[in-house]
C-alpha cells in the first residue's frame, strides 16, 4: 500500500504542453475555432498569456493568422479541430504561402490507434496540407511536442516566409508527462533549434556594385517594390535611396505606403509609361508574376534590365533577371544606398525621365480628379470612394489600416485611396483571394491596436465572411466596415436578353443578390452600430460618427447596380 503522505509529482497533459511551448516560443496571439479535441489547448494557452481570438469559421481565422504574420513578422497561429476543421483551415494556410507570409496551422487529429478504421473526423492531414505547407510535423508522442512546435515556428519565418503545419493527435493531447520532464524537454528542444534556419543570407558585395553601376548608367531607371519590402521593413532605406538618387518608384498594390503615394517621385498614376519605357528596373521584394505582367513585353520594354532583389534564390533562378541579389530587402537596399553615397548621382527634377513621369502623373491625376469631384447620385463607385479617401486622410497619423476587397471596389479603391504609411493596405494579394476581408480586419486590429481599421468591401467579398462581424463586436475591435452594395457580383443582372433562356430563366442571375440588402442591420443584431448611406451627406455623417467612436460599425453604401464592370486581372488604364 502506498504511503498516504506521498504525493505524485505534478504532471502536464498534451494540451498544456503545446500551450507551454507556444508561449515559450513568443506566441502571444492565436486565431481559430475550438472543438474536440483542441478546446482545452485554447483554454490553457489563454491561461499562459496567449490572446485567443475565436472565429465562426476556420477560413476567416486562417486569413487572420496569415495577415497577422505579415503585419508583425511573427508567425500567425491558427488552431483548428481535426478533419473538416483542417480542410477549412487550408484556405488561410494556402493564402499565407502564396503571399509569402509566416503562419502556423495547428490541427488536432484523430486517435493514432484507429488510423484507417474510420475514426471521428479521420483524415491524413499531413497529406492534405502538403501542397500548401513549406514544412509539416506530427507530434506522435507527448515527448515530441517541444521539438515539433519550435520547428514549425522557425520554418514559417525561414528564408521566404510561408505556411507550416503541426498535427497533434487527440491521444497525444491526452497523454501526460511530469512537469520537471516537460521543462527538460522544452530546454532540450530550445537548445537544439536550427539556428541556420533564421539566419539571413550573406549578400554578395560585388552584386551590390553591379546594381549601382546599372542604376548609375541607366537613362530611365525605375524602383519597383512590393509587399516583400514592406514585410522586411525596408521603408527607411527605400526612402533614402529614392530621395538621394531622384529615381521614380512604383509600388505594387500592397507596397503602397512604404513611401507616401503623394511623394513627388511616385509613378503609380503613370504606371504604363513607367514600366513600358524604363531601361533598368530595381525590383525589391516583388515577384515578376501576373501583378507585374511577368516582366515581359508588351507591358515592359523588351530591352529592360531587371535587378531582382529577393530573399529566395529559387525565385531569382526562375525569373532569370539581368542581375539577381539574394538577400533581405532592407539590408540590400541599405547597402545599395551606402555604395551610391560614396560616389553620388541624382537624376534631378529636370531630368527628361523624371519630367515625363511627373507630367503623365499630373495628367492622369487631373483626369481622375475630374471624375471624383462630381457628386453622382445614385452613387457610382467614384463619389463614395472620394468621400472615404478624404475621411481616411482626415484621421492623420497613425493612419488607419485599409482592408480592400472586391472586384470594382478593390480596383477603384487601389487608384483612389491614398496610402501614406507602410503596411496600411491589405487586399486580395498575390492569389486574388476573395473572403479575406473580415479576417484581415481582425488581424489588423489585434496587431495594431493604436490604428483604426477601415474595410472597403464589395457586397460579394463581404458576404464570404460576414458572420465575423459578431467577432468584431465580441472583442470590441475598432473596425469600420464599409459595404459597397450594388446588388451582386460586379452588380446586378448583366446578362444580354438572349442569355436569359432555359427552364430556370426566371431564377435570379448567377451574379445577383437580394436588391437593397440591409447589411447595416446585420451588425445591429449583435449590438454594433449600422448606417445606411445613399447620398454624400449621409456617408460623410456616418464616417464622421464611426471614425470618432472607433467601435464595430457597418456602413451600407447603396451603389447603382449598373455602375461597375466585370473585373479580374488588374486593369490599369494610366
Amino acid at each position: 500500500m502506498a504511503d498516504a503522505g506521498h504525493k505524485n509529482p505534478p504532471t502536464v497533459d498534451g494540451n498544456s504542453f503545446v500551450a507551454m511551448c507556444l508561449a515559450r516560443a513568443g506566441v502571444d496571439k492565436m486565431f481559430g475555432v475550438v472543438g474536440i479535441p483542441v478546446t482545452s489547448l485554447a483554454n490553457r494557452a489563454v491561461a499562459l498569456g496567449v490572446r485567443f481570438i475565436a472565429f465562426h469559421n476556420e477560413q476567416s481565422a486562417g486569413y487572420a493568422a496569415s495577415a497577422y504574420g505579415y503585419l508583425t513578422r511573427r508567425p500567425g497561429v491558427l488552431l483548428t479541430v481535426s478533419g473538416p476543421g483542417c480542410v477549412h483551415g487550408l484556405a488561410g494556410l494556402s493564402n499565407a504561402t502564396a503571399n509569402a507570409w509566416p503562419m502556423v496551422m495547428i490541427s488536432g487529429s484523430s486517435e493514432q490507434s484507429f488510423t484507417g478504421r474510420g475514426d471521428f473526423q479521420e483524415l491524413d492531414q499531413l497529406a492534405a496540407v502538403k501542397p500548401f505547407s513549406k514544412f509539416s510535423a506530427k507530434a506522435t508522442d507527448i515527448t515530441k511536442i517541444p521539438a515539433s512546435v519550435f520547428s514549425v515556428i522557425d520554418w514559417a519565418v525561414a528564408g521566404r516566409p510561408g505556411g507550416t503545419y503541426l498535427d497533434v493527435p487527440s491521444d497525444v493531447l491526452h497523454q501526460t508527462v511530469d512537469e520537471s520532464e516537460a521543462e527538460r524537454l522544452i530546454t532540450q528542444a530550445l537548445n537544439s533549434r536550427n539556428k541556420d534556419l533564421i539566419e539571413k543570407p550573406r549578400i554578395n558585395y560585388s552584386e551590390i556594385q553591379k546594381a549601382v553601376e546599372l542604376l548609375r548608367t541607366a537613362q530611365r531607371p525605375l524602383i519597383v517594390f512590393g509587399k516583400g519590402a514592406a514585410y522586411a521593413r525596408a521603408e527607411n532605406e527605400l526612402t533614402k535611396l529614392v530621395e538621394s538618387t531622384g529615381i521614380p518608384f512604383l509600388p505594387t498594390p500592397m507596397g503602397k505606403g512604404l513611401l507616401p503615394d503623394t511623394h513627388e517621385l511616385a509613378a503609380t498614376a503613370a504606371r504604363s509609361l513607367a514600366i513600358g519605357k524604363c531601361d533598368v528596373a530595381l525590383v525589391v521584394g516583388a515577384r515578376l508574376n501576373w501583378l507585374l505582367h511577368f516582366g515581359e513585353p508588351p507591358k515592359w520594354s523588351k530591352d529592360v534590365k531587371f535587378i531582382l532583389v529577393d530573399i529566395c534564390k529559387e525565385e531569382i533562378e526562375l525569373r532569370k533577371p539581368c542581375l539577381g541579389i539574394v538577400g533581405d530587402a532592407k539590408d540590400v537596399v541599405g547597402m545599395i544606398h551606402k555604395e551610391i553615397k560614396d560616389d553620388p548621382f541624382c537624376l534631378g527634377r529636370t531630368h527628361p525621365w523624371v519630367e515625363a513621369i511627373k507630367n503623365k502623373t499630373k495628367d492622369n491625376v487631373a483626369k481622375m480628379e475630374a471624375q471624383l469631384v462630381k457628386d453622382v447620385v445614385p452613387f457610382n463607385f467614384m463619389t463614395p470612394m472620394r468621400i472615404i479617401r478624404d475621411a481616411i486622410l482626415g484621421v492623420g497619423s497613425p493612419a488607419p489600416v485599409v482592408v480592400s476587397e472586391g472586384a470594382n471596389t478593390m480596383d477603384i479603391g487601389r487608384a483612389v485611396l491614398v496610402q501614406t504609411e507602410p503596411r496600411t493596405r491589405l487586399d486580395a494579394g498575390t492569389w486574388g483571394t476573395m473572403g479575406v476581408g473580415l479576417g484581415y480586419c481582425i488581424a489588423a486590429a489585434v496587431a495594431s491596436p493604436d490604428r483604426l481599421v477601415v474595410a472597403v468591401e464589395g457586397d460579394s467579398g463581404f458576404g464570404f465572411s460576414a458572420m465575423e462581424v459578431e467577432t468584431l463586436v465580441r472583442y470590441q475591435l475598432p473596425v469600420v466596415v464599409i459595404v459597397f452594395n450594388n446588388g451582386g457580383v460586379y452588380g446586378g443582372d448583366r446578362r444580354n436578353p438572349e442569355e436569359i433562356t432555359g427552364p430556370y430563366k426566371d431564377d435570379p442571375a448567377p451574379t445577383s443578390f437580394v436588391p437593397g440588402a440591409a447589411y447595416h442591420l446585420l451588425l445591429e443584431a449583435f449590438g454594433g452600430k449600422g448606417y445606411l448611406a445613399g447620398t454624400p451627406d449621409e456617408l460623410k455623417s456616418a464616417l464622421a460618427q464611426a471614425f470618432t467612436a472607433r467601435k464595430p460599425t457597418i456602413i451600407n453604401v447603396t451603389i447603382d447596380p449598373y455602375a461597375g464592370a466585370e473585373s479580374g486581372r488588374l486593369q490599369h488604364k494610366n
